[in-house]
């Protein structure tokens, strides 16, 4: 990761009421599925026909286990981009309502209800002012206001503001760290020769159709989200952004497993989810079916 897109990516993963906003409709859903389980696993990727870029998309895995309260138990790893097409979150919101349970991502106490359309006055801080400004450069839409939260089956669970604090002192996650680490990352990614996109991202703030040559510069960045991801790690492999995070999601998986829960989703950014794999195919013995594509952002015009 760049030290440049600290700021981007942060507030990627802390989808928090006070950092998101808006809505419009563009793109329809992907309908392929993926069915290669030989293929190089990923839960976010750029689709390309004819090497042209075509849409960004974000993965659903399925997964089944078995518990002592049922034999066969469904488990989906949504995967979320917190800014994306109206479609999108249209398409998540009717996905969604055959679940369950539906375990989401967002750093504030349980308690908290997001209103419709995410309620106002969101842009007074300024990783809310910065997403804001993404979201009209880009022409797309906020996940809090394109989500309905309020569903019955919408279930809290990520950290509290007060969690996340005090994991990030005890770890050492600081900000100056977490800077720190992703520039060790993008160094060691352009000593390997790896683009780190910079030169993409200037050449399309110049762009005619700077809304569409954006999209297609963060959309390639964000196909190496799992290495950018784990440069923020420390020397173990964990971090508060997304390891103990994940670990805070899988108590409340394990609540509603034991509550005889059949059919879950876990709703989280693309990042959380290669570790979220891990943890249900060696910790619950799950077995993989595979993973179908969606459509987050339209790459082919605008």
């Amino acid at each position: 990761m760049r030290w440049w897109l600290l700021p981007v990516v942060v507030p990627f993963l802390f989808s928090s009421p006070q950092y998101v906003q808006a809505q419009e409709k563009t793109v329809a859903p992907a309908e392929d599925k993926e069915k290669s389980k030989e293929e190089e696993l990923k839960f976010l990727r750029v689709f390309r026909e004819n090497k042209k870029p075509v849409a960004l998309q974000t993965a659903i895995a399925k997964y089944k286990l078995k518990t002592a309260a049922q034999p066969v138990v469904e488990v989906d790893l949504v995967g979320a981009v917190h800014i994306g097409e109206g479609a999108y979150y249209e398409e998540l919101n009717r996905r969604f309502a055959t679940y369950d349970a539906v375990l989401y991502e967002l750093v504030a106490d349980p308690e908290t209800r997001i209103p419709e359309k995410g309620g106002e006055g969101q842009i007074a801080n300024p990783i809310g002012a910065m997403q804001y400004g993404m979201k009209e450069m880009l022409k797309l839409d906020f996940q809090l206001e394109g989500i309905d939260y309020r569903k019955k089956n919408f279930v809290h669970a990520d950290m509290t503001p007060k969690e996340m604090s005090d994991s990030m002192r005890e770890r050492g996650d600081g900000l100056m760290t977490l800077m720190m680490r992703a520039m060790g990352s993008g160094m060691a990614q352009q000593a390997a020769g790896q683009s780190t996109g910079e030169l993409d991202m200037l050449t399309a703030m110049f762009s005619k159709n700077r809304p569409l040559a954006l999209r297609r510069a963060m959309a390639k960045n964000f196909e190496s989200m799992e290495i950018q991801m784990a440069g923020l790690a420390d020397k173990d492999g964990k971090s508060t952004l997304i390891t103990e995070r994940n670990a805070k999601a899988f108590v409340v998986l394990d609540k509603e497993l034991a509550k005889g829960t059949k059919r879950v989703a876990i709703f989280y950014g693309a990042g959380h989810l290669p570790d979220m794999h891990e943890r249900l195919l060696k910790n619950y013995q799950a077995t993989f079916e595979g993973i179908e594509w969606i459509n987050a952002w339209n790459l082919k015009e605008l």
